[in-house]
């Protein structure tokens, strides 16, 4: 049994499996998982957990390069925009427009969905 760190078995595999750039695209509850993507399916009920929970449980045992959100979560969601650009500053944040965001999760490796139900929550990690 593990004795720590994150628990969850898919998560787990997908991180051990991810290379040097590869991409993991972190979602809120809404955010539709492209055919042919694999998705990990993390969310319990609404809010919880969220993409920044998830984030910080990333962080705490994967390399991350740049972290990827939208111009539209700045604008619509301001205070969770401040809570991950801030509460990060060791990670490099880029800012694109949400529909190269949803051209750029065809790309990614997975994409993990939350229970999130804030606006445009959506974030792409870059592996480091």
């Amino acid at each position: 049994m593990k004795k720590g760190g994150i628990l969850h078995p898919q998560l787990s595999r997908v991180l051990a499996e991810t290379g040097h750039t590869d991409l993991i695209a972190v979602s809120d509850r809404g955010f539709p998982v492209p055919e042919g993507i694999e998705r990990v399916d993390l969310g319990l009920v609404s809010g919880i957990p969220t993409v920044a929970d998830v984030l910080q449980a990333i962080d705490a045992e994967f390399i991350i390069d740049t972290v990827i959100l939208t111009h539209e979560m700045e604008e619509a969601s301001p205070e969770r925009y401040r809570e991950l650009t801030e509460g990060y500053p060791h990670i490099h944040f880029k800012r694109v427009p949400h529909q190269e965001f949803k051209q750029m999760c065809l790309e990614a490796r997975a994409v993990v969905k939350t229970g999130d139900a804030v606006p445009y929550a959506n974030i792409i990690i870059v592996s480091g």
